[in-house]
């Protein structure tokens, strides 16, 4: 598919020779390069959705969704977007098709601790992570959903157990979402894989004890409620996931941006930009509650958000939510991992494999 502006600027170079350097009509077609950008309504992304951040030499239309997942699904059934956020299982499924379409960079809208993914009914047995094994267990969407992977590799190499120890459910909770059929959805053979009923509900079916855990990037309804059959398996899960930054280093990531790779290798100086876009819009937002610790941050309506914000950026860093692939790589290489362990991926993807080139080096 040709690039945005193709033929535009074919016309502008003809129309301008003889009156502009080539330099120049390049620098001026660029500065109206059309892009189509989808992803859900983040405050680190609200400075580039409400136009106080811009991106130099693009003319940018923004899309959200309802829910992020109808986001993924239009970029990679239609390739909808020009620019897109994506879940990371989601894009790295998508490396495994003939002509992988897309190429990420190094902005990662959503990042989650996950120990507080994983919930229990309380009468099945299960005091510590390794008495998961031989439990039925739920899982939201898809085998290796984002908030998946990344609890399954912890407790694979924290308390030595393995997916093929336990049985599989995927299913929908109660909040509305469609199927996702979309993308490739293997698993290792040694396994065991199904499918819940359809309009089953897997928070229901915790509480109700049909299936002994739950690992969900959604909170289920019972959760919520605070039904005394459920809890989740780290009681303390903030304890436990500071105690895991702490150790590890690691940011969990869940979802990157990507940008169509046609687009990528015609106009890494767009996709360059579009970087420092998303960058700035993160900055715009960090300044703001940084700044606001002055008042309190009266502007958000959480009592002791300042306190927070001290307590994450004592532990986290200054740039406690970072971009860049120097800050990141630890954290990109665990899901890597974890994503081909879990055999969601054919082969062991590094970074080199999966980022604009021009933006190793952030």
């Amino acid at each position: 598919m040709p690039l945005p502006n193709a033929d535009a600027a074919e016309r502008w170079s003809s129309a301008c020779q003889g009156s502009v350097s080539q330099e120049q009509a390049g620098l001026i077609i660029m500065s109206g390069m059309k892009l189509e950008i989808a992803f859900w309504n983040y405050d680190r992304t609200r400075a580039l959705a409400d136009g106080t951040v811009t991106i130099e030499g693009v003319d940018a239309t923004f899309h959200s969704a309802r829910i992020v997942t109808e986001i993924f699904e239009r970029m990679i059934r239609k390739r909808a977007f020009d620019v897109s956020e994506l879940g990371m299982t989601y894009f790295l499924r998508t490396m495994d098709f003939d002509d992988p379409p897309f190429v990420a960079i190094p902005v990662f809208p959503n990042r989650c601790f996950r120990h507080s993914a994983i919930y229990i009914n309380k009468a099945s047995g299960i005091e510590r992570p390794e008495d998961l094994a031989g439990k039925t267990i739920g899982e939201l969407a898809v085998y290796g959903h984002d908030a998946g992977i990344m609890p399954k590799g912890i407790l694979s190499d924290d308390y030595g157990l393995k997916p093929e120890q336990c049985r599989w459910i995927v299913g929908g909770i109660d909040f509305p979402m469609e199927p996702v059929d979309f993308i490739p959805q293997p698993h290792p053979a040694d396994v065991e894989v199904k499918s819940a009923a359809k309009g089953a509900d897997l928070g229901k079916m915790l509480e109700a004890g049909e299936i002994d855990a739950l690992i969900s990037a959604d909170v289920p309804k019972c959760v919520l409620e605070k039904s005394p059959k459920v809890g989740r398996l780290f009681d303390d899960y903030e304890g436990a996931e500071r105690s895991y930054f702490q150790r590890t280093g690691i940011f969990p990531i869940m979802h990157t941006v990507v940008v169509r790779r046609e687009l990528a290798a015609g106009r890494p100086d767009i996709v360059k930009a579009v970087y420092r876009g998303f960058c700035d819009a993160k900055q715009a937002v960090t300044e703001q509650y940084v700044k606001g610790m002055t008042f309190n941050n009266m502007a958000t309506m959480l009592p002791w958000f300042s306190r927070l914000i001290d307590e994450d950026r004592s532990l986290l860093g200054d740039d406690w939510w970072p971009y860049g692939m120097a800050a990141n790589r630890k954290a990109v290489d665990v899901v890597l991992r974890y994503h081909y362990e879990q055999g969601l991926t054919q082969r062991r993807l590094t970074c080199e494999d999966i980022f604009a080139k021009e933006l190793l080096e952030t």
